[in-house]
């Protein structure tokens, strides 16, 4: 869907024009300014027509009024350049049979572009071509700007997420878009995935020396509101001209303003920026190499780095942020499924990754409201590429101990080494031969669906078949426990004395609570 405008017609563009090459131009004088936008085309005899300009203008001149006052002359261009007119062209003739001197020097001077026509020329053919071009061009930019803005709008009341917003943006204009915060770290992208990339390699100094410069088709609008600016989209290498495209910028930028107000996303943008990231990261959909570019644009530090995925279950992303930065510990953090939440923690190669990550997690576990929280970790990775299985890693042990920290005695961070049986079954989990294994042994309670018998077979295996426990934690009396255990043995033709028929029963169980999440 990108819309592919000509650049506003150029003074180099208008003396290329077929029209305008019937009058043999010559640039006598301002060749390097040729590149200025005409805004309009004005014929102008009179010698103080520079108070009658805006700036932008192409003069159409035969100078008559100008002829034998060299003093006239030079102030002629001195008025043209002060008013800031793109070109100046005489048609020589009576009054000048060929450039005037006085003229041209004093349009070097200036840098304004001088221009003479050796042939006859009838100024209204050259007034009447350069303004029905200007004229549709700005009719199709305008157009182009209220299509922009009623797609967003109807993108907005539909509740679409921002992503979606700026893929629309990216479609109109052809080009990378980027959003940022005042910090230049990276929110949200859109577009081309490779042009993207090539934007993002070295975001920071291209952001901070180009972001400005609108000739190289940088075009940025503020975002903000109330007063107060808070981000920044930009248009990145935009081969329109340059009008149109603050127009297409400050589309967008009304449309994410009122994205924001309207809080037409749960989270921050900050927030779906990460979650983005890690969750390409951990699908693998996309390569780890090829997520460097948008990892550094989000301002995580990337080179000589020592990486800690982790994986923490009962703290929201709000309090994980907050600790990180209580800490001073750069990172990323982005919600999961199943109400888990990943961490990925960048630290300097000296130092000590195993300690930091444990004064993470007590700090966090002394935060309000996150007493119950589980921080599961992987081993410190160095080499990039190995993060996404580290991720994984780190969410295998969160959840095997998700329905178990109560009995088990966890560190403050929970490794693969720490969950021993229940890690290994929660790995397997998805293997047909163990979902088999977990069948057969737990066939006749799978028949009976008591889940008052599989809740006290379940404790029973726990405690290390301590029935005493077992009957206190169910609130049961000890012979009401005994007539549950026999029943439980019965259905399932076992001894649940015999230490290697209760283990097999254990697994079974295990396997059967990893299945079901």
């Amino acid at each position: 869907m990108a819309t592919s405008l000509e650049p506003t017609l150029s003074v180099r563009q208008v003396l290329s024009l077929e029209r305008v090459l019937a009058g043999e131009p010559e640039v006598v004088a301002g060749a390097a300014q040729l590149d200025r936008p005409v805004r309009w085309v004005h014929v102008a005899e009179a010698a103080d027509v520079g108070v009658m300009l805006s700036g932008g203008e192409m003069v159409l001149t035969t100078g008559v009024l100008l002829a034998g006052d060299p003093e006239a002359q030079a102030e002629y261009i001195r008025s043209l350049h002060r008013a800031e007119a793109a070109a100046v062209v005489l048609g020589l003739g009576r009054a000048f049979p060929a450039p005037p001197e006085v003229m041209r020097r004093a349009a070097e001077r200036c840098g304004l572009p001088m221009v003479v026509l050796h042939r006859p020329f009838p100024f209204a053919d050259l007034t009447e071509e350069v303004q029905s071009r200007l004229v549709r061009r700005k009719f199709a930019a305008v157009s182009l700007s209220e299509a922009v803005r009623t797609a967003l709008t109807g993108l907005i009341t539909a509740g679409a997420p921002l992503q979606q917003l700026l893929d629309e943006v990216a479609g109109h204009s052809g080009c990378p878009v980027v959003v940022t915060n005042l910090a230049h770290r990276v929110l949200a992208t859109a577009g081309e995935r490779s042009a993207v990339d090539d934007v993002l390699r070295d975001w920071e100094r291209i952001a901070r020396q180009a972001g400005g410069n609108e000739g190289d088709g940088w075009i940025r609008a503020e975002l903000g509101g109330r007063g107060e600016r808070w981000g920044r989209i930009v248009l990145c290498g935009y081969r329109g001209d340059a009008e149109t495209g603050r127009l297409l910028a400050d589309r967008a930028a009304e449309a994410l303003v009122l994205h924001r107000m309207l809080g037409g996303a749960v989270h921050t943008w900050e927030e779906q920026s990460a979650q983005s990231l890690l969750t390409d990261l951990v699908s693998g959909i996309v390569p780890a190499r090829q997520l460097l570019p948008r990892v550094r644009a989000a301002g995580l530090p990337v080179n000589y780095r020592t990486f800690v995925p982790m994986v923490v279950r009962g703290a929201d992303t709000g309090r994980l942020d907050r600790v990180l930065r209580l800490l001073g510990l750069p990172g990323l953090v982005a919600e999961l499924a199943d109400s888990a939440t990943a961490v990925l923690l960048s630290l300097a190669r000296d130092q000590d990754a195993e300690a930091l990550s444990a004064h993470f997690a007590t700090r966090l576990r002394t935060e309000a409201g996150a007493e119950r929280t589980v921080v599961a970790a992987a081993d410190a990775r160095t080499a990039w590429e190995d993060v996404p299985a580290g991720v994984r890693e780190a969410q295998h042990v969160a959840d095997a101990v998700a329905d178990s920290s109560a009995a088990l005695n966890l560190p403050a961070v929970v490794r693969l080494k720490d969950v021993h049986l229940r890690g290994l079954i929660r790995l397997l989990r998805d293997d047909p031969q163990v979902q088999s294994f977990a069948e057969r042994e737990l066939d006749g309670l799978l028949s009976r669906a008591d889940p008052d018998l599989f809740s006290v077979l379940r404790t029973y295996l726990a405690t290390g078949r301590n029935k005493s426990r077992t009957a206190q934690l169910h609130h049961v009396s000890r012979p009401a426990l005994y007539r549950r255990l026999e029943a439980i043995q019965a259905l399932l033709g076992v001894d649940l004395d015999d230490f290697e028929q209760a283990a097999s029963v254990h697994i079974a169980l295990l396997a059967h609570d990893a299945q079901r999440g």
